[in-house]
């Protein structure tokens, strides 16, 4: 059980969303063993992002999954 624990790295990076539909949220992704938050969109087969802590209008701290075809721009912040 405690190799498991080591397969997994939380590396989490705060970023800002833009969707098709115009919505803007705001979260933070797990990057995990990769180098940038690009590699989330260049490196993986998932067709969705998992944000949490989102901001969004009246909703904060949930955790969304948001597919990749839906998102127009990724602004990674400097927290």
């Amino acid at each position: 059980m405690e190799a498991s624990k080591d397969a997994y790295k939380r590396e989490y990076r705060h970023i800002t969303v833009r969707t098709t539909d115009g919505s803007t949220l705001i979260g933070r992704v797990n990057i995990g063993i990769k180098e940038r938050v690009s590699d989330l969109f260049t490196k993986t087969a998932s067709p969705f992002i998992v944000l949490s802590d989102v901001e969004h209008e009246d909703i904060t701290g949930k955790v969304l999954f948001v597919n990749k075809v839906n998102i127009v721009w990724v602004e990674p912040q400097d927290r």
